[in-house]
């Protein structure tokens, strides 16, 4: 016992905790938000194009998340296409930091949100929103007092398997995260790297 906890309290280890719990709960809270919005539009805006990014939402299931990860390595790194722009616009290195760890957990856990919060919205009955704009209520009013409530659980629920995901993803992270003990390690790679040691 006392060998394992020198592993798991390991100064290295507890640096990758914080990496991978934080970066998870960063991209569940983005994915929570903007996975509400798309749902939502996707439900209810008919637009052109609307299939087409509604089947675009579930290319991080089909794909192989260690393609995901490459590409996301490639076009971020300090070379690549938003890399370079976002160097030289804003300062902002994303590919081989903690951004980049919170950029490929945001790409791989917005389906689980959208795909949770789209049938709840789909099920919400639209004759309630219209009672409560016919009582006088105002949009924001009937937001928040009749349809957050009825969609708040679904939400969580999506918020939650986004930051499961998160926490145990690997393919896609290692690629963009660079991989520096203590600095853009994740857990789920220094669990790896410990069993390969044994």
């Amino acid at each position: 016992w006392s060998e394992f906890i020198d592993v798991v309290l390991d100064e290295r280890a507890l640096a990758s905790y914080r990496l991978s719990f934080g970066a998870a709960f960063i991209a569940a809270a983005v994915n929570a938000f903007f996975g509400f919005i798309v749902a939502w539009s996707l439900v209810r805006y008919d637009f052109p194009g609307r299939r087409l990014v509604d089947a675009l939402i579930d290319l991080p299931f089909a794909l192989p998340t260690a393609v995901s990860g490459i590409a996301l390595a490639t076009v971020f790194s300090p070379t690549g296409w938003l890399g370079v722009r976002l160097q030289e616009l804003f300062g902002i290195q994303v590919a081989y930091t903690w951004l980049g760890v919170v950029v490929a957990l945001i790409l791989i856990g917005l389906p689980f949100v959208v795909r949770t919060v789209q049938p709840v919205l789909r099920d919400l009955d639209p004759q309630i929103e219209e009672a409560a704009a016919s009582l006088g209520a105002s949009r924001g009013t009937t937001f928040l007092r009749v349809i957050l409530p009825g969609m708040l659980p679904a939400a969580l629920t999506g918020f939650v398997v986004a930051f499961a995901r998160g926490l145990g993803e690997y393919g896609s992270v290692i690629f963009i995260a660079g991989n520096m003990p203590s600095k853009s390690e994740i857990t789920p790679l220094l669990i790896m790297i410990q069993l390969e040691q044994y």
